[in-house]
Order: C-alpha cells, then structure tokens, then sequence
C-alpha cells in the first residue's frame, strides 16, 4: 500500500551514507522504530552505523555499489515497520523530504521509471551501460521460443 513511499525513503536514505546528511538521516530512521520497541530501536541503530561505515569505508569497493546492496535490505526492513504502522508512513515520507534537502546535489536525484507492457522489453541503467545483444526470434521459435 505505501511502497513508493518507502522505495523514495529508502532510496534517501541509502544516498545519505556518506553524506553530512547522515546524522540526521540515521536519527529520523531510528525514531521510525521506535514503534517497535526500544530494543528494535538499538537494532537498527547498529545496522545503520554497520552499513554507513561499509559505504564510507568501502575502500576498494565502489561506494554506490555498496548502497545498491543495502537498499533491497532496508527496503524489506522499513516496509515491514510501515506494514505493520501504516501512521509511520506520513513520517518517513517527511524524513524523505528533510534528507533530500540536506544531500549534496549529485546525491539527490536516483530515480528511473521503467514499464514495459505486452510483450515490449526493458532495458535500462543508471550510472553504467546496458549491452544488448539480442537476436531476432526465428521462424521455427517464434516470438516466445
């Protein structure tokens, strides 16, 4: 029901690693929380330090490739919380807006939009390439081989 605000928040969030909007980015996810409780809290206290000092000390690992990684994580996380708080969702879209304003402009936009309808295809990156080497289909396969 919220995914998109949780996939905006999300994608926020991971783009605040390594960033002078992590601290307030880390302190607004952990007050989301604390609807789970003090100890749920301290949980994701730790995992967000865990996984900040992964991306800014990712030394030889790319630092965006690190947060492409932890986004399907803290996707499941926060949905989880939202899902079972929806009233949490109003907050995180806010905390969303407050973090944007904060990060460096290169780090502000992240957002792609691909559909593919009837049969069409997709191919799409951000950041990198895409290669294709597609044949087309042969006349014994088909379209659907």
């Amino acid at each position: 029901m919220f995914e998109e605000i949780v996939k905006d928040g999300v994608a926020t969030l991971v783009r605040a690693m390594a960033t002078d909007a992590w601290p307030m980015a880390r302190d607004g996810v952990v007050r989301l929380f604390r609807r789970k409780g003090r100890s749920e809290q301290e949980a994701m206290a730790k995992r967000l330090d865990k996984d900040e000092a992964r991306v800014s000390g990712s030394g030889t690992e790319d630092p965006d490739k690190v947060r492409v990684e932890l986004a399907p994580q803290w996707r499941v996380r926060i949905q989880d919380l939202i899902d079972l708080y929806p009233a949490g969702a109003e907050e995180l879209r806010e905390l969303e807006r407050e973090i944007r304003e904060l990060l460096p402009k290169e780090r502000q936009g992240w957002t792609q939009y691909n559909v593919a309808r009837d049969g069409g295809q997709v191919f799409a990156a951000q950041g990198g390439d895409v290669k294709v080497n597609q044949l087309p289909p042969t006349p014994e396969k088909g379209v659907h081989g």
